[in-house]
């Protein structure tokens, strides 16, 4: 009786911030929680070019990392090819490579690339807080202010419309993010969450194009980046360290890095572009530090 009343309250804990009531009681006490948005203009806490660059240059890193295995994608885009492989050069110049055989590069694991890259790394352990399960810290490196040190999630998500089913999914799933416009994020990567995710990204794959990243499903996920969904919510003790923000993809981004975004579209009934939420420091975070964020969304 007591190890089953320890799981419901485990699980209150994780859903509670999803229950009307108890959001309508408890605005008030946690005020230092809220993220409030007066505008859905304002709600950007660095640039969208910031955030593209940020992922641009992360994602080219760990194509160029896993290049002998691009093959069949670069064989179908010769002007893109050329550009990678100028890139290839010049890392392995910077490297004291000496070999031009992009094949005998060295290959380095995605955290790595990422600490190459960014300058840390980010990755989920036991929080620190007590009963809250699985975390994100910073494991390695410094993550200055306004950088963009996470995606949600490192698992995956699919993104619903305002009219599209999520019911089922929904039940007992603290992983559903909801966007200022309505748009629901879905980062739970276990049962239905799962299987909807795996059957749209096969669905939306073009031959050896990509355009979601399944690797949140195993134990080894490709993007470094994509642990958001895990990021606790901030309390007194614990303030807020990163915010969540949301970004459209836009159309011109890199077909070949599609990839690695952790996210997919349920279906394509109406034309937009797929919305991503990454987090972004609000502060220099060191390491070591646990990554908390605000649970809370309060449209003025």
């Amino acid at each position: 009786a007591a190890a089953m009343l320890r799981e419901l309250w485990r699980r209150w804990g994780s859903y509670k911030y999803r229950f009307v009531p108890w959001l309508a009681l408890n605005l008030r006490r946690q005020r230092r929680t809220l993220r409030y948005v007066p505008e859905s203009s304002q709600d950007k806490i660095i640039a969208d070019e910031d955030v593209f660059e940020t992922l641009l240059k992360t994602f080219k890193a760990l194509f160029i990392n896993n290049f002998s295995r691009q093959a069949d994608i670069l064989a179908l885009l010769p002007e893109v090819k050329c550009q990678y492989l100028e890139l290839l050069a010049l890392e392995q110049k910077q490297s004291k490579v000496n070999s031009c055989n992009h094949q005998s590069q060295q290959v380095f694991s995605p955290e790595e690339v990422l600490f190459n890259t960014l300058g840390f790394t980010v990755s989920r352990d036991r929080s620190s807080l007590v009963s809250a399960g699985t975390g994100v810290f910073v494991t390695k490196g410094f993550v200055p202010e306004g950088t963009v040190v996470s995606m949600y999630p490192d698992n995956g998500c699919t993104v619903y419309r305002k009219h599209e089913p999520i019911f089922f999914q929904s039940l007992g799933n603290p992983f559903i993010f909801r966007c200022i416009d309505g748009v629901l994020i879905d980062g739970n990567d276990k049962g239905l969450s799962r299987s909807v995710y795996r059957s749209c990204s096969r669905r939306d794959q073009i031959g050896p194009f990509q355009m979601s990243d399944e690797s949140w499903l195993t134990a080894t996920p490709q993007n470094p980046l994509a642990v958001g969904q895990y990021v606790n919510n901030c309390s007194h003790e614990k303030a807020a360290n990163v915010c969540y923000q949301e970004f459209d993809v836009p159309g011109h981004f890199p077909v070949e890095l599609k990839q690695y975004l952790p996210n997919i579209v349920y279906s394509h009934d109406i034309e937009s572009h797929l919305r991503c939420v990454v987090l972004v420091a609000l502060r220099d975070i060191k390491q070591g530090e646990e990554l908390f964020s605000n649970y809370y969304t309060v449209v003025s």
